[in-house]
């Protein structure tokens, strides 16, 4: 192993939740290459994130809960610190190759007060990027089929016929290439475009070669509807297993040229999912078990993803581990692994779960918190003529607690579909509540 601090390759995949994989128990879909990581490595039951892709990223890449710095739907704030900086700042060589999307997510007729606000890529602290949806939401184009990449300043004119995700895995390839033998360890963001909808043909479908993706037909000057419209144009969810097969396959290429290299004992790889799977995708999970996408929902089928963290020589092979991981827990854990202080007095909400990675108990969380502000207000069980427009909630491996008050019993009720009201609660209830409860007073701005 090197003497340099670790290399660190965060990889994330886009709508994919835990039931999908192979390792975690999945029938549905063949992920030979993430079930070997998952083998070679340490795999995680109770991982979570934010239901919605913005609130995981924002929270993944500072280390804080949404109630300290999100401010929209595919926005992060202009002034945000990111990892990006960090490590770029501790050293390291930094790269993002995939799905930025956190810059004027809104169109002209839609919220047009949040028009070209955000963090631009360009300021969001790394060295090199290669990313789709740079800027305004109408001109993002196709992610998957001929897809509109924005690399280090420019648009690239090189792309018709070829698939987002291997753009973004041949130019990280690239970027390792040429800095694995740099005085300075590397850090690599891969947030994945796939499997996000469209649902579209991947090089390996039949249907491919004569697909053309309808998202780049009419890129320019249009409205939130019709911008949406043409996403829906070409979606068909019985193109997800293809998404889900091809990205597995893609992200095995990476981990190939690492083994080739001979950097995979000096690299560290932690793949996670960035919310549930699509509401119209339904998996087996072993032979009986039928598990429907809940992306945007705040139970399990919104928020619980895989997770898989694979260093040969540092994290022992075949390791599974219950411990509860959220979204805060990242930066810290990447911090430990490179020996970095946070800045000056920057928060950290999370926990760091190296120590589990390297066969210790750690210290693992009690409890999980979510501050989510979702793309529609929620109505609050109960009392329908109520809107939340924060849904605030902690919980364990067997309780859920929401700051409204209902209380919800994991362990029969997963879905959360039976909410127990404090007037009625048993002994048992009473209790889990409140070791709950006391949370939400801690988690102020």
């Amino acid at each position: 192993m090197s003497k340099k601090q670790p290399n660190i390759i965060l990889i994330m995949s886009d709508d994919l939740g835990y039931e999908v994989l192979g390792c975690n128990g999945g029938t549905t879909y063949k992920t030979p290459r993430l079930d070997q990581l998952a083998q070679n490595g340490m795999r995680f039951e109770n991982a979570h994130v934010m239901p919605l892709c913005t609130p995981t990223r924002v929270s993944l890449m500072t280390g804080k809960y949404n109630f300290r710095n999100y401010i929209g739907f595919g926005l992060i704030r202009p002034e945000e610190t990111t990892f990006g900086h960090i490590f770029s700042n501790s050293g390291y060589n930094t790269c993002i190759s995939g799905k930025w999307q956190l810059y004027s997510y809104n169109t002209l007729d839609e919220a047009p007060e949040m028009r070209s606000k955000g963090q631009t890529i360009e300021n969001a602290g790394f060295d090199e990027f290669c990313v789709w949806h740079a800027h305004h939401t109408e001109e993002k184009g196709s992610r998957y089929k001929d897809p509109i990449i924005y690399q280090n300043g420019q648009y690239r004119d090189d792309t018709e016929g070829k698939y987002g995700e291997d753009v973004f895995c041949d130019y990280i390839i690239d970027y390792i290439g040429r800095k694995k033998d740099d005085d300075n360890p590397f850090f690599v963001y891969w947030p994945m475009a796939a499997t996000h909808k469209p649902h579209e043909p991947t090089p390996d479908s039949p249907e491919w070669d004569d697909f053309e993706p309808g998202s780049n037909k009419y890129r320019g000057s249009r409205t939130f509807d019709e911008v949406e419209k043409d996403q829906k144009v070409d979606d068909d969810p019985k193109f997800y297993k293809d998404m889900v097969e091809y990205h597995d396959k893609v992200i095995g290429r990476l981990v190939d040229y690492l083994d080739q290299e001979n950097l995979s004992e000096d690299t560290l790889i932690i793949y996670l999912g960035d919310n549930g799977s699509p509401h119209d995708v339904c998996s087996m999970v072993h032979a009986h078990n039928e598990i429907c996408g809940g992306k945007g929902k705040t139970n399990d089928r919104g928020t619980h993803v895989p997770l898989i963290c694979a260093m040969p020589g540092t994290i022992k092979a075949g390791e599974v581990n219950a411990d509860m991981i959220e979204t805060t827990d990242y930066l810290p854990t990447m911090f430990d692994v490179a020996s970095i202080e946070a800045p000056d007095n920057y928060i950290l909400d999370g926990k760091s779960f190296y120590p589990q990675l390297t066969g210790h108990n750690g210290n693992p969380r009690d409890w999980m918190f979510f501050h989510f502000e979702p793309m529609n207000p929620r109505i609050i069980p109960g009392k329908e003529d109520v809107m939340d427009a924060a849904i605030r909630y902690a919980r364990n491996l067997d309780w859920n607690l929401y700051e409204t008050g209902e209380l919800y019993d994991l362990r029969s009720d997963i879905d959360e579909d039976l909410p127990i009201y404090e007037s009625d609660d048993t002994e048992e209830q009473a209790k889990a509540r409140a070791s709950l409860k006391p949370i939400f007073s801690q988690m102020v701005p």
